[in-house]
C-alpha cells in the first residue's frame, strides 16, 4: 500500500466549510497560538470525527486527535459494565493517559476489570509505557486494544514499544470491519429524530485492515 497524502475539508474535522468570517478575512491562528485542548469525554461522538478519524487509511494527514472508545467490564460483588469515549487533540495528555487518571479510578478498587478499547490509532511510545505500568502495577486489569490504524508503525522505537505491551499482557488487535460497525452502532451519535443508520463501509476497509494486520503480525512476531 503506497502511502498517500489528504487534506481534510473544514468538514471533515468537524468544523463547517462555509464558516462566517467577520470584517475582511481572518488571519490564520497559528496552532502554538491556541491554548492546549482539553480531554473530550463523553458517552458516542459525532459520525462525521469516526467517518474522517477512524477510516484505516495509511495516511494521517488531519488526523491529529485520537478517539479511544471503551468498554470496562468490572468482576466484582456486582457485576458493571460501563462504556464511553475519550478525545484529544495531542496538545495536552493523550486519550490513554486519560482513561488511566479519570476513568479506571472511578471503577471498583480491588475487582477484575476487563478492559476493551477501539482506538483511532495505536498508542505513542510514551502512552505504551504508561499501558504497560498500569498492567504491571494492576493484575486485576486486562486490556484488550483494537486499533483502527498503526501510529509510526515503521519507526523502530514504535515497534519496540508495541512489542513491551504485548509482553506486559496487552492484547492487540486491527480493527476488523466488524469491529468499526460495532463502534459505529454503539458509540457514534444518530441524528436526533432519525432512525439509526447503517454502517457503510468505505470501499478500501477490508484491504487496509489486511495491510495493517500483517504489519502487526510481522511486529510482535
Amino acid at each position: 500500500m503506497a502511502e498517500k497524502q489528504e487534506e481534510p475539508s473544514n468538514a471533515q474535522n468537524g468544523e463547517p466549510d462555509n464558516a462566517e468570517e467577520g470584517e475582511g478575512k481572518k488571519k490564520k491562528v497559528k496552532r502554538e497560538d491556541l491554548p492546549p485542548f482539553e480531554i473530550v469525554t463523553g458517552e458516542r461522538l459525532p459520525a462525521i470525527f469516526f467517518k474522517f478519524q477512524f477510516r484505516n487509511v495509511e495516511y494521517s494527514s488531519g488526523r491529529n486527535k485520537t478517539f479511544l472508545c471503551y468498554v470496562v467490564e468490572t468482576q466484582g460483588k456486582e457485576p458493571v459494565t460501563s462504556r464511553g469515549y475519550l478525545e484529544d487533540e495531542h496538545a495536552a495528555a493523550h486519550a490513554e493517559m486519560a482513561f488511566f487518571n479519570t476513568i479506571l479510578p472511578t471503577c471498583q478498587a480491588g475487582a477484575r476489570h476487563d478492559v476493551t478499547w477501539y482506538v483511532s490509532s495505536s498508542p505513542c511510545v510514551t502512552c505504551a509505557q504508561r499501558i504497560c505500568e498500569a498492567l504491571r502495577k494492576n493484575k486485576g486489569l486486562r486490556l484488550t486494544i483494537m486499533v483502527g490504524r498503526l501510529f509510526m508503525w515503521e519507526e523502530p522505537e514504535m515497534q519496540a514499544a508495541l512489542r513491551s505491551m504485548k509482553e506486559a499482557g496487552c492484547k492487540l488487535r486491527i480493527m476488523k470491519p466488524q469491529d468499526f460497525e460495532y463502534v459505529w452502532k454503539n458509540f457514534v451519535e444518530q441524528e436526533e429524530g432519525e432512525e439509526a443508520k447503517s454502517f457503510v463501509p468505505w470501499e478500501d476497509i477490508q484491504e487496509n485492515f489486511q495491510y495493517y494486520e500483517e504489519k502487526l503480525a510481522e511486529i510482535l512476531h
